[in-house]
């Protein structure tokens, strides 16, 4: 009597890993790549004069856009630092002007 196959839906086993799955899809993968394709256009959009933020907390103004995918940005006292556009964060002038 031991020893026996159990018996039941294959499915009933399978579903909670679906479910899982789907979950995880909507809480997780689906959101981030909507930000990713926002950053994506955020990015595409920029332009001369633009005030940014890049991933490393430095915050300057757009001061020439090159074709091989890098900026140069102004740095408070007139520095210049030559970044690629992928190390843009965001706009920096929702981090200067805290809404209150």
């Amino acid at each position: 009597m031991a020893g026996g196959a159990q018996g039941g839906n294959p499915i009933t086993q399978i579903l909670p890993l679906i479910l899982i799955v789907v979950v995880f899809y909507f809480f997780m993968i689906r959101p981030q790549m909507k930000k990713q394709k926002e950053q994506k256009k955020y990015i595409e959009a920029l332009k001369i004069g633009d005030k940014i933020l890049t991933i490393g907390g430095i915050y300057g103004t757009i001061f020439k856009i090159n074709e091989d995918g890098t900026i140069i940005i102004a740095v408070e006292d007139g520095g210049k630092l030559k970044i690629a556009k992928t190390a843009i964060s965001n706009d920096a002038t929702a981090g200067l002007n805290p809404k209150s």
